[in-house]
């Protein structure tokens, strides 16, 4: 599949939109091929996102943002779904309270759906930021990036994913998707500014080879990615999943940040670390074997 790299392009640019409400969905029933598919290929391991309904509904959204930052929405926009279950992949596109700049974060799918929130924001977006390159979080990238002139921030390890999509889509019947040349990379430990936000980006492998989540410490918030979920965590039952390495990440997000800090998932709706380590079971194991 051909590659694309960023044209610069100035299309999604204006003013502050005022108060945006965020909104979200938590995906469609699959197609009885999706079924097929995904149930004949995927592997059964730790019980994991893919085992649950999804639970986002869009007023947790609302009361979840942190003060000073608008999510615009776009949840759920992945339209596929895996494992025979009922699963949405969520993207979000952020800005500070009235600001004319803006963040995309992985965009799965869905590309005119992103791209109407941005434009309906008025923003510009200053970048695109990936926690890491499975397909159901990076299958918008290039059409987003091309329409946007935003550079993408991609996992360091997981370039050569982004570069080559559908190589590594472990089930038939999903895509195509545009791969794409990653504009910048991250490995963790760089503090990014971008958009009027301070983002510390944190090395959490395990889900994947080359994960990273990014914090935002004065605002409380948490774009993890697939690592912690509402009540679970990421699998690892895929190539370069490890249960050991997921959790002794997980420990160090829990560690490193206040148990308030909101964390905006990568499926499933919104929730705080601290309610994580108090009821979640996969957290709670990893508290105890400590």
């Amino acid at each position: 599949m051909a590659q694309t790299r960023r044209k610069r392009r100035s299309k999604h640019r204006g003013t502050p939109a005022g108060t945006i409400e965020t909104r979200g969905r938590t995906g469609r029933k699959p197609r009885p091929e999706e079924r097929k598919a995904a149930g004949s290929g995927a592997p059964r391991g730790r019980r994991n996102r893919f085992d649950q309904q999804p639970t986002w509904r869009s007023a947790a959204g609302r009361a979840g943002v942190a003060a000073g930052i608008f999510l615009a929405a776009v949840i759920a926009v992945f339209r596929q779904n895996i494992a025979a279950a009922i699963s949405a992949e969520n993207c979000f596109v952020l800005r500070r309270d009235e600001a004319d700049r803006g963040l995309v974060v992985d965009p799965g799918d869905e590309p005119d759906r992103i791209l109407a929130t941005v434009d309906e924001l008025g923003i510009g977006v200053d970048a695109i930021l990936l926690t890491h390159t499975h397909f159901d979080h990076v299958g918008a990238v290039a059409p987003v990036a091309r329409a946007t002139g935003a550079p993408v921030y991609c996992p360091r390890i997981e370039v050569p994913v982004l570069a080559d999509i559908m190589s590594y889509v472990p089930w038939p019947g999903f895509g195509p998707f545009e791969s794409y040349d990653a504009d910048e990379t991250v490995a963790g430990g760089e503090r990014l500014q971008l958009a009027g936000f301070d983002l510390d980006v944190m090395f959490v492998p395990g889900h994947s080879p080359g994960h990273v989540a990014y914090s935002i410490a004065d605002e409380e918030a948490l774009f993890s990615g697939d690592v912690i979920f509402q009540g679970s965590v990421g699998r690892t039952d895929l190539p370069g999943g490890d249960w050991p390495t997921l959790a002794r990440s997980i420990a160090t997000l829990v560690d490193a940040l206040p148990a308030e800090t909101r964390v905006h998932p990568g499926h499933m709706g919104l929730t705080t670390l601290g309610q994580e380590a108090a009821t979640n079971p996969f957290l709670r194991e990893i508290a105890a074997q400590r």
